[in-house]
This record gives structure tokens, C-alpha cells and sequence, in this order.
């Protein structure tokens, strides 16, 4: 048994807090609004970020950051990419020397166009290899109600990875090592701005051979960038990389599909995310993602298109004709 603490109390970080809490942990979860922090404790329940889903009553809330990580063995990061930072910051000086924190946000942070281990890097460096990240096709609704999932946790040495899979592996709740966090974090970032891009392509009733071309041409940028950034290209084989991208294109749980269904209705995406309270993270890290890509040299048509129609109000059935028209190209043009 061990203590956690989760910061971030959106879907996703609840979820995850459930799971340890019914592993047995102490676990301890940081919502922003006192008020969700207040319903998760005394009424186990997350009515505004999981509905209707019953949560273990072990489990403790508070709007307290520092009170939520002090003492933990283990400390799972979930806030927005555009946050991370500022909480690294923030708890930089608050972790004892043995913890391990683990990143279950999935994006690259705009303006620096950094991923979450060097944004950690700089706000947390004393944390070394004690730091991993986990991703791989897991709904939060589907991990909170015990549904079977398989993640991935990576870090630079596997320790740290192989301590967390020992700590959160269950039956439900399958963990796998990897030694590429480069990796594991592009296809958790990437697999978001795609599943924009299928969600128009179901919207306009483009049908099934179109969502498996999308699919399956963005799992080439997706390596093509991760190959660039130094990842291993058979990690996006993995459960970060074809895993993830196959449940976030294809289910309708995904918050980054129905935005790009969205789109095809004809609604303007900043409005509609303006109206969400949780997150999309395929918005913003599309405008990171064609950034990162104009400066190494990648060539990624899919996401520079996504990027165009949600920040530069290029018409969607313009990019989808630009897509249809691009020249013939080797379907392995610049991963081998």
C-alpha cells in the first residue's frame, strides 16, 4: 500500500484516483473548486466531471495542492497541458526526495513547443528518473467504472516505470513498461489532433475507408515526429500509439472526435469550447504540434490542416480537398 496523490480532478485524474483507491492506496485528490473537492469526500460522487459514477469512499478530496501532495509515495500530474507547468512549479519544492511523479497529461505546451517531460524538467529538475508518464486508450468513464483497460507507463531507465506498474496493475486495469517516454508522449499528444481530423471526416459522412485512411496516414506523422524527437518507432505500434489513436478517433466517448463532428456542423470550435468545462486537448495542441513540425522539417498534412481550420478559419471542405489532392507519395516516405 502506498499514498498518492492525484492533482487534478477533471475526468481523467478522478478516474485514475478511483483505481488506486480501490487498489487499496491512500489517496488523496486535488480539484480546483472546493466544491468538487467537498462533493468527492462526503458524497463520492463527481457529478460535474463523471456523472453518475459512484467513487470508492476511501477517497479523499481537497482544494488544498500542498496538503494533497505532502507525505505521497506517488504523485499523478492531470491538469491541462497549458497548466502543467504551473503546477510543477508550484509543487517543485513540496516533493520529498523519494517520490515519484507520474504525467497523465497528454499534450505539448504552446509557445515553447516543449513536451510535459521538459516542461518538468525545468520546473522540477530534481526529480531526475523519478518521473514517468502514462497513456494508452483508456476513457476515463470506462477506467472509473472498472471497465478492462491496458495503459503504458514510460521512463527514461524503466525503475520508475516498473515501480508504477508494480503499484497500479490489476486485473481491470492492465499496465505495461516502456523505456520511450519520447514516445509514449507524442502518440498520447498527437492521437488527440487526429481524432479532430476523423471526427470531421464522420461528421461529413465520409464513411469507414475514410476514418481508416486518416487513421492510419496520421499514425505515419505521429511517428514521423516521434522519430524526430528521438522516440523509438515501434513504440507507436504500442498502446500509446495505434491503441490510443484507434479508441480517440473511433469512440464516442472522445471529447476530440465530437469537436471535429463539430466542425462539420458548422460550429465555430472556440465557441464550443467555450461553452465545455473540460478540455480539448487536440485544439491547442494542434497549433503546438504544426509549430514543432515547421521547425524540425516534418512533414505532417494532416495535422497542419486540423491546425489551419480551428486557429486560422480555413474552411473544412478546403482542407479536406487539399488532403484528397496532395501529390502521390511512398507510404513510408520519411519514417525508414
Amino acid at each position: 500500500m502506498a499514498k498518492f496523490a492525484v492533482v487534478g480532478a477533471g475526468a481523467w485524474g478522478t478516474a485514475l484516483a478511483a483505481h488506486a483507491a480501490r487498489l487499496g492506496h491512500v489517496v488523496t485528490l486535488w480539484a480546483l473548486e472546493p466544491e468538487v473537492a467537498d462533493e468527492i469526500t462526503n458524497r463520492h460522487t463527481n457529478s460535474i466531471y463523471l456523472p453518475d459514477l459512484p467513487l470508492p469512499e476511501t477517497l479523499r478530496a481537497t482544494s488544498d495542492m500542498g496538503a494533497a501532495v505532502d507525505g505521497a509515495d506517488v504523485v499523478i500530474l492531470v491538469p491541462p497541458s497549458s497548466h502543467l507547468r504551473s503546477v510543477g512549479t508550484k509543487l517543485a519544492s513540496t516533493l520529498g526526495p523519494k517520490t515519484y511523479v507520474v504525467v497523465a497529461t497528454k499534450g505539448i505546451e504552446e509557445g515553447s513547443l516543449k513536451l510535459m517531460s521538459e516542461v518538468l524538467a525545468e520546473t522540477m529538475p530534481a526529480l531526475g528518473e523519478r518521473l514517468a508518464f502514462l497513456s494508452g486508450p483508456s476513457f476515463a468513464k470506462e477506467v472509473a467504472r472498472g471497465l478492462p483497460t491496458d495503459v503504458v507507463v514510460a521512463s527514461r531507465g524503466l525503475a520508475t516505470a516498473n515501480a508504477i506498474q508494480e503499484l497500479m496493475h490489476a486485473p481491470n486495469f492492465r499496465t505495461y513498461s516502456s523505456a520511450d517516454p519520447i514516445g509514449v508522449q507524442v502518440g498520447g499528444a498527437i492521437k488527440n489532433v487526429l481524432a479532430v481530423a476523423t471526427g470531421a471526416c464522420d461528421g461529413l459522412s465520409f464513411g469507414d475507408n475514410a476514418r481508416a485512411g486518416v487513421i492510419t496516414r496520421g499514425l505515419a506523422e505521429m511517428t514521423r515526429l516521434g522519430v524526430a524527437l528521438g522516440a523509438n518507432p515501434l513504440t507507436f505500434l504500442g498502446l500509446s500509439g495505434v491503441g490510443d489513436l484507434v479508441l480517440t478517433c473511433a469512440g464516442d466517448l472522445s471529447r476530440n472526435r465530437t469537436l471535429g463532428k463539430q466542425l462539420a456542423a458548422g460550429v465555430d470550435p472556440k465557441e464550443y469550447l467555450a461553452s465545455k468545462r473540460s478540455v480539448a486537448e487536440g485544439f491547442s495542441t494542434s497549433a503546438a504540434a504544426y509549430a514543432l513540425a515547421q521547425k524540425l522539417g516534418v512533414e505532417m498534412p494532416i495535422t497542419e490542416n486540423v491546425y489551419e481550420v480551428l486557429h486560422r478559419g480555413r474552411p473544412l471542405k478546403q482542407a479536406v480537398q487539399m488532403l484528397l489532392e496532395r501529390t502521390h507519395k511512398h507510404e513510408l516516405e520519411g519514417i525508414v
